[in-house]
């Protein structure tokens, strides 16, 4: 996992791993969630990967845009 560069200081989004379709998100609670192309559609994965390349706004978008469209829970 890559640590998130958590800009804002206020994110709950601690760290992130990127696939080909997909992104990983780790939260402060150490739940992780996994997006995928399928489950949340390839133009969210693409923005949400942008995000957390950036360090900035990953946790508000994914709760506006796909807080419950994750493919699976890993953690």
């Amino acid at each position: 996992m890559t640590p998130y560069k958590n800009q804002s200081r206020t994110s709950g989004v601690v760290a992130y791993k990127i696939a080909r379709d997909s992104i990983a998100v780790e939260f402060e609670d150490g739940a992780i969630y996994l997006y995928t192309e399928e489950s949340a559609g390839a133009s969210h994965i693409e923005r949400m990967k942008d995000l957390a390349e950036a360090g900035l706004g990953l946790s508000t978008f994914i709760v506006r845009h796909v807080r419950k469209a994750y493919a699976t829970r890993l953690r």
